[in-house]
Order: C-alpha cells, then sequence, then structure tokens
C-alpha cells in the first residue's frame, strides 16, 4: 500500500469515526441522565456518570405521570390501522400503474412527485380545516387519515417488483376467466410481500416517531402518543431533563429493537426494487 492510499484510508476511517462519536454521543448522555435523581441531576454534570445505573424510581415516574401505557395503546392502534390501509392503497395504486397504460398515468405519477416537492408546512392550514369539517379533530381518525397517503417512494419501490412478476400470470388468471381485482388479490400481492415488509418497517417507525400529526390534531391528554407524551415532563419555564432522559430511552427502546431484528428486510427489500 502507497503512501496516498494510507492516507486516504485513514481520512476515511477518522472521518467515519467522527460520525459514528456525533450520532452515539447524544443516546449515551441521555442514558447517563436518566437514571439520576433529582438531586444528583441538580448538583452533578450532564456528563457525569449515574451513583447508580440500578436507580429506577424515573422510569416509574415516567410510566406514571407520562401515562406511557395508554400512549403506546393510541401509537399501536394509529399504526396498525393507518399500516393496513396504507399497504392496501399502495399496492392498488402501483397495480394500476405498473401493469397498465392508459394516457393519464404520466401525470398521475407526475402528481405524486409534484405533492413531494410541496413545502408541508404551507398546506397546513387547509388541511387543518378539511379535518375539522370532517369531525374528526381530537380523534384517532385524524392522523390515520394523514398517515394513510401512499408516497413516491412506496409506489416506485411497488412498482418495480411489479414490474419483475411476469405478464403471463396476468394473462393465464384471464384465460381462466379471473377478473382484474381476483389477479391483483391472489397473484399480485401475496408477490408483493418483500416490497410490502420494507414498506411496513419504514412507514411503522415514520408514524411512531413523529410528533407533529398528532401534537396538532389531538392534543387532548388522554388521546397522547408515545412521542407527545414527552412533552408532559417540560413546562413553559423549566423541564425535568432526568426524567425526559428516562422517557426518551422506553420510547427508543421498541424502535431500536424493531429496526436491529428487521433491518435485513429494509436494505433488501429497497435493493430488491430499485433494481428492474
Amino acid at each position: 500500500m502507497n503512501r496516498e492510499s494510507l492516507l486516504y484510508n485513514s481520512m476515511v476511517y477518522l472521518l467515519l469515526c467522527l460520525a459514528a462519536l456525533v450520532v452515539l454521543f447524544p443516546p449515551y448522555v441521555v442514558v447517563l441522565n436518566a437514571f439520576k435523581g433529582n438531586a444528583e441531576y441538580a448538583k452533578s454534570g450532564v456528563f457525569d456518570r449515574p451513583d447508580s445505573f440500578f436507580y429506577l424510581e424515573n422510569f416509574r415516574k415516567v410510566l406514571e405521570i407520562g401515562h406511557m401505557g395508554r400512549a403506546f395503546l393510541n401509537t399501536g392502534i394509529i399504526m396498525v390501522v393507518a399500516l393496513i390501509g396504507n399497504v392496501i392503497l399502495g399496492t392498488m395504486v402501483a397495480y394500476s400503474l405498473g401493469r397498465f397504460r392508459f394516457k393519464l398515468r404520466p401525470y398521475i405519477l407526475g402528481a405524486y412527485v409534484a405533492a413531494t416537492l410541496i413545502p408541508t408546512v404551507t398546506t397546513q392550514v387547509a388541511t387543518f380545516s378539511v379535518i375539522k369539517h370532517l369531525g374528526l379533530f381530537n380523534t384517532h381518525f385524524a392522523p390515520i387519515l394523514l398517515y394513510l397517503g401512499t408516497d413516491v417512494m412506496q409506489i416506485y419501490l411497488y412498482m418495480q417488483f411489479i414490474r419483475n412478476i411476469p405478464y403471463d400470470l396476468d394473462e393465464s388468471a384471464m384465460i381462466e376467466g379471473a377478473s382484474l381485482f381476483y389477479i391483483y388479490r391472489v397473484i399480485i400481492f401475496p408477490l408483493l410481500a418483500p416490497a410490502t415488509a420494507t414498506v411496513i418497517i419504514l412507514k411503522s417507525i415514520s408514524i411512531y416517531n413523529d410528533m407533529y400529526i398528532p401534537y396538532l390534531y389531538m392534543p387532548e391528554q388522554k388521546l397522547g402518543v408515545v412521542s407527545t407524551s414527552l412533552m408532559r415532563f417540560a413546562g413553559v419555564n423549566s423541564a425535568q431533563w432526568n426524567l425526559i432522559c428516562a422517557a426518551l430511552l422506553i420510547v427508543l427502546i421498541p424502535s431500536i429493537c424493531i429496526y436491529l431484528l428487521l433491518q435485513r428486510y429494509i436494505f433488501s427489500g429497497i435493493v430488491n426494487g430499485s433494481v428492474k
């Protein structure tokens, strides 16, 4: 290995180590402060280790004050219903656009792309008015309806998988008298399982971490989700940072476990869907 290659590899590894430190440092600080009592947190520094990692009073307070059990239930209800509807709508749209050729097809695809270019903030007034007039404000149906929207990445991911499914299967089913909906339900939908797994994982993480939509459309405390429940430990002039750190750990554990267990499906689904 020559001198230039050695210098290049050293710089690459140095940058990777710095990037890893930047990513891992905030969770490290959260872990340190999640096990500190109020008195210990007040007299110690943010980067000081706690006296004991077995101090679990903060977690008990979080579960009790933050009503985390109800928050996880609300999050689960919204996530399950939204994911089922999202997958059904996404596969149907992708099947229509990927299998059939009609005049409006490029315009529909263009509309999906254009929708992603419009800043979400600019449409919130109109969206809020629609939700309010439908009587869905302060109900589970408000975020569910907003999460049902199929994005362009999901459409293209499904379309790439559909293009790899031989059209001969459709023709054979048509010869036997099968309808288009039967072909979608019995042939197309089961073969989209890898793409569906990827969509479910990415969408569930997005819904789980989202705080803006639940906070705006479900401000009532009994409808709080895991992300908005964190706000109960912060006031106008002060915040209980040790309790917030404990709550963050509770909220992070499910998403980290899901990602570690299912990350291979995310990568394989995206890679397979990106190759025609």
